[in-house]
């Protein structure tokens, strides 16, 4: 571990992820195929891709900063900035967008005053657009940490984003039986599960 990522992460924190990377590391023939969950990793410990995580997952895989920062900044659901603990993500691929994508994006974009990967000041909400949520046969379409909204409306999505920022109960359209927080959720896409893969 490099001295500037071990003073990153605090003993007990760092001891826990060395400990779920290498289980995470154990599962692949090859140790630098672990790299997009030790990103999910890193995530859920920071709720993004913070530089200490980038070191860190370097150090685990014995690969430079500058790699995996180029994995993590190519894709787009491993965030550089933190979101908030319900990232809500808006359709905008060309059936959700005829079908109203666009105007629920723009309408909760002025609703919650931000925009593309960016939080509301309370942290509890962050907006992202979507290019393609694939599930055009419920469209328009949202998710809240890639959980399903179907068939959504400028105003059902404003009363979900104002329900989540009130701690209200909010339950996605189908899947699971309730929301999970952001960095829960990137702990899964880990490979960590949380006993819920059945609802």
């Amino acid at each position: 571990m490099t001295e500037a990522a071990a003073e990153s992460y605090g003993p007990e924190v760092l001891e826990r992820l060395e400990r779920d990377a290498k289980e995470i590391i154990s599962r692949y023939p090859k140790p630098r195929s672990a790299l997009l969950p030790l990103l999910h990793l890193v995530q859920s410990e920071d709720g993004y891709v913070s530089q200490r995580g980038i070191e860190f997952c370097a150090e685990q895989l014995g690969i430079t900063a500058a790699q995996v920062t180029g994995v993590s900044t190519f894709y787009t659901m491993y965030k550089r900035a933190p979101v908030g603990e319900y990232h809500v993500g808006v359709c905008i691929n060309t059936l959700c967008a005829i079908m109203g994508g666009d105007q629920i994006w723009n309408e909760l974009s002025e609703h919650v005053g931000v925009g593309h990967d960016q939080a509301t000041e309370d942290g509890k909400v962050s907006l992202e657009r979507i290019e393609c949520n694939a599930a055009c046969d419920f469209a328009p379409v949202m998710t809240v940490n890639w959980e399903f909204f179907d068939n959504m409306t400028p105003e059902k999505a404003k009363k979900l984003v104002d329900d989540l920022r009130q701690g209200k109960d909010v339950l996605p359209t189908r899947g699971a039986t309730g929301l999970c927080t952001w960095k829960e959720a990137s702990r899964v896409l880990a490979g960590f599960p949380d006993g819920r893969a059945g609802e």
